[in-house]
């Protein structure tokens, strides 16, 4: 497993922004989707791509396309969402799946509730899109989903990391696939209650305000 915490000004600046409290969210969501699309220039450094050639108004020309089979994008459901257009929108041409997963707040496992995805995904590049890599119980269960599926090739994209997470999610993959974590941030560790310190509080409540079950 590989990790990827980009370092640059820009990227700073906007998670300094998202930490805040008192961020609203419609500026959470608006600098959410531009963080998604500064990291995804990392994350897919390594995409594959084929050469081309094209004819320009002036002169042929050797060029460079995205490698078939497309790339899949797999947000997961619900505060993935809001990365979404902020991967797509470098990458117009991959194919969106989406995963539903929530997490027990009191034994902490994961459930899947929703699944749209290829059956078969032997070959793909996946990105996978979730905002707080805490416990990596989340992660773990994605990627095991894509693996069983014929994926080999994970990269996940995340805000926000904890040391835990990472290495939880390092323990369960193993060498078994390619796997990279792209994030903005590695933060300190994770409190009693599973959630990251300093971090940035519920990604999905902030993105879209607080769900009572």
């Amino acid at each position: 497993m590989r990790l990827h915490v980009a370092d640059h000004p820009l990227i700073a600046h906007k998670v300094t922004v998202l930490r805040d409290a008192t961020t609203p969210s419609p500026i959470f969501r608006q600098l959410t989707d531009e963080l998604v699309t500064l990291l995804a220039y990392e994350a897919t450094r390594d995409i594959r791509t084929v050469e081309v050639d094209v004819v320009t108004p002036v002169a042929p020309a050797r060029g460079t396309y995205l490698a078939e089979p497309r790339p899949m994008v797999v947000p997961i459901l619900r505060a993935g969402l809001g990365m979404l257009d902020g991967m797509t929108r470098i990458m117009p041409t991959a194919e969106v799946g989406f995963l539903g997963m929530k997490r027990d707040e009191d034994s902490l496992e994961i459930e899947t509730y929703a699944n749209r995805l290829p059956q078969d995904l032997s070959g793909r590049q996946c990105f996978i899109l979730d905002p707080m890599l805490a416990t990596g119980h989340t992660l773990i269960a994605a990627i095991n989903y894509l693996l069983e599926r014929g994926a080999t090739d994970v990269t996940a994209i995340c805000l926000i990391a904890a040391p835990e997470g990472l290495a939880a999610l390092g323990e369960a993959i193993g060498e078994r696939a390619n796997v990279t974590i792209v994030c903005a941030s590695l933060d300190e560790r994770l409190n009693e209650h599973a959630y990251i310190v300093p971090g940035l509080g519920d990604a999905g409540d902030r993105l879209y305000g607080v769900v009572d079950l």
